[in-house]
């Protein structure tokens, strides 16, 4: 018998489906018309099973990167993203553990992960992992990633009201107003403010001691950009300041700095006067015991 090529053979069939019209032969149909002509097994044809599991994937992927996109500024990462973060983490778990049927042909993992150069899935899955972890996302979580922390929802409440006074005290003024038209908020939300900037620096602090990643000098991306915009609304656009809480110990500082110069020249001309002195003594007594000699020469 005369064997035709297998590229010939699949335009053909193609060529049947497309000009049938409406009774095109599905992909699954055709699939099966070469395995029955005796073509290879090895087509890359997924089992109902895996199609399934990457097609989970397709769209889990999807929804994540829609929601990186419309989060992405103000950064809400973390905050609305966590869940579907997770859920991708769920599916790809399901592709790497699943193997099919008892046959190696059958293998979800091997046909959907590594069964070709390019790995699409596990470049996705790496993509996702990277960028959680850059924004530090799991530390604005629980241990078990399901929501907020009770530190991040006790900063966002915070975060939530000095927006609310810098709104509040901001209505009913002009757009241009100059920086001593700012008084009002800086009066009425310095509290609100300083609660919020000693939590963020508390939460440094402890993230600081207990860190030990090449990110661990970072928060979470959500309560940086925060307070970011926090400070530079407080400080560039209102102009408002923060008392510092440490002025004594810096003053104190900086005037014993001041005065080292002093001292120091004091006690060296106080010093190089004693010299004088000490050196100078000598030189009398030796001249006294001299007229004394001379005059007892002489008596």
């Amino acid at each position: 018998l005369c064997r035709v090529p297998l590229p010939a053979l699949t335009l053909a069939l193609l060529g049947l489906a497309a000009a049938a019209g409406p009774r095109q032969i599905p992909t699954l149909e055709l699939a099966e018309e070469l395995w029955s002509a005796g073509l290879p097994g090895d087509l890359p044809e997924l089992e109902p099973e895996c199609r399934s599991l990457l097609a989970a994937f397709a769209e889990g992927s999807a929804a994540l990167t829609d929601c990186l996109g419309r989060r992405a500024r103000p950064v809400r990462l973390c905050q609305g993203c966590h869940g579907h973060y997770r859920r991708l983490l769920a599916q790809y778990g399901s592709i790497a553990r699943a193997v099919g049927n008892s046959s190696e042909s059958h293998n979800c993992a091997k046909s959907i992960l590594t069964s070709d150069r390019l790995q699409i899935v596990v470049t996705l899955s790496e993509f996702f992992n990277e960028t959680w972890e850059a924004a530090n996302c799991a530390n604005c979580l629980k241990n078990n990633s399901e929501g907020l922390s009770n530190s991040t929802e006790e900063f966002l409440d915070l975060f939530n009201k000095s927006l609310t006074c810098f709104e509040h005290n901001l209505q009913g003024q002009a757009i241009d107003l100059s920086p001593n038209n700012y008084t009002e908020v800086c009066k009425n939300c310095n509290e609100t403010y300083t609660k919020l900037n000693d939590l963020y620096n508390r939460l440094q602090r402890v993230n600081r001691q207990g860190g030990e990643s090449e990110h661990s000098a970072h928060l979470c991306i959500d309560v940086e950009d925060a307070m970011n915009i926090t400070r530079k609304l407080w400080s560039r656009t209102f102009n408002c300041s923060l008392p510092c809480s440490d002025t004594v110990p810096v003053i104190a500082v900086s005037s014993f700095i001041l005065f080292l110069p002093i001292v120091f020249y004091l006690s060296s001309f106080l010093h190089s006067k004693q010299k004088k002195r000490i050196l100078i003594l000598p030189k009398r007594i030796q001249s006294n015991a001299s007229l004394v000699n001379i005059q007892e020469k002489y008596s």
